[in-house]
């Protein structure tokens, strides 16, 4: 229960600072490790999941707020759009992997961003996730420190079900 707090008091400190998400954005639940929002943007109303990694390596480097959302945007014909956000603004042009389990994915970076470069493989991503029990991110910063994160999957489809009727 610890560590959930922790993660808890995490998130809300990440979702304080971020202008994309703190759009006077609501908790509608939470599911494990995965909380889900929604707020009402420009061209409608926006649900998400999000969570916070349950490991930071290394260890004695500032991560800053780190945390993995998949987002539902009905106005704008957006739907499970899975994005990576790091604390720091990743190596210009480089690239993150995705790991679940035994499939590998290449998100694409922007400042502190990195989203499937084709949407079409979006899918494939969340069906991963769906399947699998840890997600592991290794990244570059933009002072080309080598990083890498774990994230519980506990709870994602419960999250992702939950946020599938936004409107």
């Amino acid at each position: 229960m610890r560590d959930f707090m922790k993660s808890f008091a995490v998130l809300a400190m990440a979702l304080a600072v971020t202008p994309a998400l703190a759009q006077s954005a609501t908790k509608l639940s939470q599911h494990n490790a995965w909380g889900t929002y929604s707020y009402a943007g420009d061209k409608g109303k926006v649900c998400y999941v999000l969570s916070v990694p349950t490991e930071k390596q290394p260890n004695g480097l500032d991560h800053g707020d780190v945390y993995f959302f998949v987002s539902q945007k009905p106005g704008q014909n957006v739907a499970f759009e899975p994005q990576f956000i790091a604390g720091y603004a990743f190596q210009t042009d480089s690239k993150v992997i995705v790991s679940v389990d035994d499939k590998s994915f290449t998100p694409f970076t922007r400042g502190k961003s990195a989203w499937m470069e084709n949407a079409a493989e979006e899918p494939a991503l969340i069906a991963a996730m769906k399947g699998g029990s840890d997600m592991k991110i290794a990244a570059k910063s933009g002072r080309g420190n080598a990083t890498n994160y774990a994230f519980s999957l506990k709870g994602v489809s419960a999250a992702l079900e939950s946020i599938r009727a936004c409107k």
